[in-house]
């Protein structure tokens, strides 16, 4: 059987990564968080990073130790047995389907800014084009996902440093009002943010160096991610009175408008529109590896595990994720897809956590290039 290549060197790594992360949790979510934290949303998006980090530390580990298509299906299959991977792997597949979905569906009411168009159609379409970039295989998904990350970030860094010299202390009047349980109901929201983190651990088959550049760019990412998140959303605070964004489906557009002007509001609309299609290319990319490696196990049907001769990809199991997303799309309520994600996502960390516990303890095969620090603290 034709295997995948190791094309994903450690930019496209990172771009992954990176892109994962960065869509709906930052463009959309802020202006309800406020809502149940107020200013101290600054906090929540911090604290839901911290709470990653475990599982960022045991999927790092646990990639380099077998870096195979399917991630976390591999992990849990493999430390906990087929019962609890199958769960594992058909709920990060659908996991990473719905946030896929999710950042589709989120980014339109930004596009809406600039000209009037039906949601649904935008959104199925720019997942059709998805769905046959990652087809035509995953180098030329990589240096997409780089190009796309490098203009979005220019365009956040642009927003957030521009836009420091309109904070007003003001603003950040009445910080803790919410109390601690505003700021964990936000935390709890605005976690799916994160989700993205170690969607790259999926892809270990095809990356170049694995047992450097995985832990490089999931624990590098995160890091960045997290100071960027808790940056922008401090300039929101800072820059617009808290209830003119509560309910805005746009709010850094809002932000950027007080602060730049139309050229802002221009600038956050690339980047969100950017950033919703490069979570949404990292998540087809990385769900279609799930399928695929259930699949070489016999626990899902032969076809999925065949792999393209021409294009290197697992062909199959791409259009059968890209089939859910576009059914995701045209029938799932957007909050519903949210709420779904987010769901599977905290089981699946839980999982991943309990698993690096099982190798370390129950393997004497298992030999990781890089070792969890703080061991099992941090688990």
């Amino acid at each position: 059987m034709k295997e995948l290549e190791r094309d994903l060197g450690l930019p496209s790594v990172l771009a992954i990564s990176i892109g994962a992360m960065i869509g709906s949790g930052i463009f959309i979510l802020p202006a309800l968080a406020m809502e149940l934290a107020g200013p101290a949303v600054i906090i929540a998006y911090a604290l839901a990073g911290i709470l990653v980090i475990p599982a960022a530390l045991s999927k790092s580990e646990m990639a380099t130790a077998m870096p195979e298509a399917g991630g976390t299906y591999i992990y849990i299959e493999r430390g906990m047995g087929p019962l609890l991977g199958t769960i594992a792997g058909v709920g990060t597949w659908f996991s990473l389907s719905f946030k896929g979905a999710l950042a589709l569906v989120g980014g339109v009411p930004y596009l809406l800014l600039l000209v009037e168009l039906p949601l649904q159609p935008v959104a199925l379409t720019l997942a059709a084009v998805l769905i046959a970039i990652n087809l035509l295989g995953a180098k030329q998904t990589g240096r997409l996902q780089v190009a796309i990350v490098c203009v979005m970030l220019a365009a956040l860094g642009w927003f957030a440093a521009g836009s420091t010299l309109s904070v007003q202390s003001g603003n950040y009047t009445g910080f803790f009002d919410a109390g601690i349980e505003g700021v964990l109901a936000a935390t709890g929201l605005v976690f799916v943010s994160y989700a993205g983190v170690t969607k790259v651990a999926s892809v270990a088959e095809e990356v170049e160096d694995p047992g450097r550049n995985i832990p490089v760019g999931i624990l590098g990412s995160l890091a960045f991610t997290t100071l960027l998140y808790v940056a922008i959303v401090s300039v929101l605070v800072g820059t617009t009175d808290t209830g003119a964004l509560v309910g805005s489906l746009t709010p850094v557009a809002d932000a950027a408008k007080v602060t730049l002007g139309q050229a802002g509001v221009l600038a956050v609309i690339l980047a969100a529109i950017l950033a919703l299609i490069s979570t949404a290319n990292a998540g087809i990319l990385s769900s279609s590896r799930y399928p695929f490696a259930m699949s070489r196990d016999q626990l899902a049907p032969p076809a999925l595990s065949q792999v393209s001769d021409r294009f290197g990809t697992p062909t199959v199991s791409i259009t059968l994720t890209g089939a859910v997303l576009l059914l995701l799309i045209r029938f799932v309520p957007i909050l519903d897809i949210a709420k779904l994600a987010s769901a599977f996502q905290i089981m699946v960390f839980a999982l991943v956590n309990i698993a690096l516990i099982a190798f370390r303890y129950g393997s004497d095969e298992y030999n990781p290039v890089f070792r969890t620090p703080l061991y099992p603290w941090m688990q």
